[in-house]
């Protein structure tokens, strides 16, 4: 008697998984925008009009007060007479740095432990998962500022702070899926076999949980920036004089209601970027489901 372990490959099933993604309007605004802003932190050194960190004597009104959007600055210029589209493009290299970084290994961390938490079974997987449950308790935001503060926070230091804290709920999807999968009769077959717990993870769980790493490694970038933003702001994120969206906001809430560019424009720059990603990561979503009416 011949078991076959490994379903053959089905090419169809990726092109159908193309087309459901192509013909989803929503998705395809977020691939584009997704793409402008790597592109756009990419190529800062050429695409920045100005050095993000020069103080321009004419940067500053005869009142000391910022430029307005306009002529050389077309963002206008940040309390310290520096051109503000630079620091945005430049900042975007910090934002992204840490969303891909963080989110990344958060995605790997979070896939790892749920898998080993739903394969092992006895006191170790119980172990694994009450763990989960203890850190999911914790407010993220406190236990980022916390992190940070203790580790004196840099653009790294901000990466592997998020990346500890938002693996958790990977995890717990990860579990259940994992849980499930165990029960299938292919899994149960390479048991049967003799595959080890390390080879049936390797060659028949993990595949099945990439759809869910892709989608969690969208969605998760746009929730990155955005908590490293927040950081930035409250002083404990990237640290100046490298330019972060966050830390652009912290540093011009002052300046709210007389040079208001200085808070809309990275506001605008976070917002489109935590868009762009959850449109990507919900159009993979939808995209990857094999009941997807799209």
């Amino acid at each position: 008697m011949t078991v076959t372990l490994n379903a053959p490959a089905r090419p169809k099933s990726r092109n159908r998984t193309l087309t459901r993604f192509r013909r989803n309007p929503a998705a395809i605004v977020g691939l584009v925008v997704c793409l402008l802003i790597v592109l756009a932190a990419l190529a800062a050194p050429w695409l920045a009009p100005h050095d993000p960190d020069f103080q321009f004597p004419e940067g500053l009104t005869l009142e000391g007060a910022p430029q307005p959007p306009g002529g050389l600055y077309p963002l206008g210029t940040d309390l310290l007479g520096r051109d503000l589209l630079s620091r945005l493009i430049w900042g975007a290299r910090a934002s992204l740095t840490v969303g891909f970084v963080a989110n990344g290994a958060a995605v790997l961390l979070g896939v790892l432990i749920g898998a080993l938490g739903a394969l092992t079974r006895g006191w170790v997987g119980t172990a694994i998962m009450r763990f989960t449950d203890v850190m999911l308790a914790f407010p993220v935001l406190l236990l980022a500022i916390a992190l940070t503060a203790i580790l004196k926070p840099s653009l790294w230091i901000v990466a592997l702070v998020i990346a500890l804290i938002n693996w958790v709920p990977i995890a717990r999807v990860v579990y259940s899926e994992v849980a499930s999968l165990r029960e299938r009769e292919f899994v149960e077959a390479a048991g049967a076999v003799g595959a080890g717990a390390g080879r049936i993870l390797t060659r028949h769980i993990l595949p099945h949980l990439i759809p869910t790493a892709l989608v969690w490694g969208s969605l998760g970038v746009g929730t990155t920036v955005l908590l490293e933003a927040t950081l930035s702001f409250l002083g404990v994120g990237v640290q100046p004089p490298t330019p972060s969206w966050g830390g652009v906001i912290n540093e011009s809430q002052s300046y709210l209601t007389t040079a208001p560019w200085l808070v809309l424009a990275p506001g605008a720059a976070i917002l489109l970027t935590s868009l762009g990603f959850n449109l990507l990561g919900e159009g993979l979503r939808d995209a990857l489901d094999p009941k997807g009416g799209r």
